[in-house]
């Protein structure tokens, strides 16, 4: 269940469901879930469902993470990305094959520390991990060609807006009660462009609580 093969179907299934970035399906291929989650979770790695990973936080679905992904690279390659919400580190294993640097936050110092041993472990030498409040993102390298927020916000923060870069995108899960719409918005020289997209329930963007 932890095999290539797995991760096959896997993408195989993705692209049924619509997902049709290639350079997307090709990292979901490469990465392996089943080290992001725990041992015992590890023969439903593979499943695209999202998957306890303690402290009342998940690991996303795996058609989220690709279509989130691809919603951000809709534009093109991006250079530099803040994450906010490392959680188990898939996503931002992900995003490492698909950037140039990748800048993940976590609010949640056990998930942060799992994280750093897990991406280290699997040689993602492109990524920077901070323990912090991600709504405040990451100001000392912004600005940022891309942003993604793995948590759902009842409005987008406002210091993630300023530290977007100028024709960058930012794609984000708004709404409250667990219950939001995937939104992505593209900073231009006069403000932002933004589309209402798929419905998703993430857990909630909150402050960092040490």
């Amino acid at each position: 269940m932890t095999s290539q093969r797995s991760r096959d179907r896997l993408v195989a299934r993705l692209r049924d469901k619509g997902i049709v970035n290639e350079a997307v399906l090709q990292a979901i291929g490469k990465v392996e879930r089943h080290r992001f989650v725990d041992e015992a979770m590890a023969s439903r790695a593979y499943d695209d469902t999202a998957l306890p990973i303690g402290y009342a936080q998940t690991i996303s679905q795996p058609f989220v993470v690709a279509r989130m992904t691809e919603l951000l690279l809709a534009e093109g390659p991006l250079e530099s990305v803040l994450e906010v919400g490392t959680g188990s580190g898939y996503q931002t294993a992900v995003l490492a094959l698909l950037a140039e640097r990748v800048y993940s936050v976590e609010r949640h110092r056990q998930l942060y520390e799992q994280a750093r041993e897990r991406l280290r472990a699997i040689g993602c030498s492109n990524v920077w991990l901070r323990h912090a409040d991600g709504a405040q993102g990451w100001p000392q390298y912004a600005p940022f060609t891309g942003i993604l927020v793995t948590a759902g916000a009842d409005s987008v923060p406002e210091a993630l807006l300023e530290q977007l870069a100028t024709g960058g995108r930012m794609v984000i899960p708004v709404g409250a009660g667990g219950h939001q719409r995937l939104r992505r918005l593209l900073r231009t020289g006069n403000g932002y462009e933004t589309e209402e997209l798929d419905a998703v329930s993430f857990v909630p963007l909150l402050p960092d609580r040490g």
